[in-house]
């Protein structure tokens, strides 16, 4: 009997298990391969205990070679730090963990360039498939989608002229229906701090509620209206700039929850009760509102439905010949009103 594997010691061959198990290399590969009637219950057995007792791990790049596709999916984020993204990330990885595939986490800094730069590098990793929540239009991107690359967007839309599925909430609806809750209430004046509108899902928050507002006959003030990128200091400067002068907004629709942080700060320091004196409303929902954020009204994204959509839709597409267009997948959003 083979002792086992020592730390420090040699990483163990498939020449080392066929040994210890008494077999050919042929049969080793077979049984860690998953090749049916090619071996003995006994053989295999043997085989599988001598590996487990060797510590032995397959390389999986000749595997790759042959198919040119390995067990790696590629998440990319524009930012690791933003929860949103986080919590969406571990969705995904939970359902490829189940799958047998494994996640790569690639951040992108919202850069078009370092995004160009991870399309080309995950390509020739032979990655299963690239995921990307908040892609840019870029080159590369292009020229990854002509390579027969299978992509999938979340988020935010694929860009004009490339056909790719897509998953998310509808972002137009969501806004549209913060706008109702305002009109609801009849809040006035009110104002928005929208996120990056190049961002299609930013756009579409931002794009819902203006246009409910206007057909119920208000027309947001200028000075009112603010643009951020999708951070709690991109928020404060913004939320800085619109509390300037008075009259303070009486409600303020922002692009996602940690802009919507950022305003919350500011109006501490002006002295200006939340929700009493202004209502914020963000969009996302992230985990921590629930404990940090008893004052923040927002939308609430499906979270948990992202891992399984997404392993879904991977799966379809290794099967969907190019021609065709893939289909666009739309999650349930929620309205959540804390107070």
């Amino acid at each position: 009997m083979s002792a086992p594997r020592r730390k420090g010691a040699p990483r163990a061959t498939i020449d080392d298990v066929a040994a210890a198990a008494g077999v050919s290399i042929a049969t080793v590969s077979r049984v860690l391969n998953g090749i049916e009637h090619k071996a003995s219950s006994e053989t295999r057995h043997h085989v599988l205990a001598a590996a487990a007792r060797l510590g032995y791990r397959p390389v999986h790049a000749g595997r790759a070679l042959r198919t040119m596709r390995s067990a790696l999916v590629a998440l990319f984020v524009p930012d690791t730090s933003n929860l949103f993204y986080a919590t969406i990330a571990d969705a995904i990885a939970s359902h490829l963990k189940d799958s047998g595939s494994s996640m790569i986490l690639c951040n992108t800094r919202d850069e078009a360039a370092i995004q160009d730069r991870l399309l080309e590098e995950m390509e020739s990793h032979l990655v299963n498939g690239i995921v990307l929540l908040g892609a840019l239009d870029s080159p590369g991107l292009r020229q990854a989608i002509n390579n027969g690359l299978p992509i999938i967007f979340l988020n935010r839309k694929p860009p004009a002229g490339i056909a790719a599925p897509y998953i998310g909430v509808d972002n137009r609806l969501a806004g549209r229906q913060v706008a109702e809750h305002f009109l609801e209430r009849t809040w006035s004046p009110v104002g928005a701090i929208h996120g990056p509108l190049a961002s299609s899902a930013s756009r579409g928050r931002y794009e819902g509620f203006r246009a409910r507002l206007t057909r119920a006959g208000i027309r947001l003030e200028p000075r009112l209206v603010r643009g951020a990128e999708l951070t709690i200091q991109s928020g404060y400067q913004a939320a800085t700039a619109m509390l300037a002068q008075r009259p303070y907004p009486r409600a303020v629709f922002c692009g996602n929850d940690l802009i919507a942080y950022g305003l919350h700060e500011r109006c501490g320091e002006l002295g200006i009760s939340v929700p009493e004196q202004m209502a914020i409303f963000g969009f996302d929902d992230n985990p921590l509102n629930a404990w940090l954020a008893p004052w923040l009204d927002t939308i609430r994204v499906p979270y948990d439905q992202y891992g399984a959509t997404v392993a879904g839709a991977l799966a379809r597409l290794a099967e969907t010949p190019r021609r065709r267009v893939p289909r666009e997948t739309i999650l349930p959003h929620r309205v959540v009103i804390r107070r």
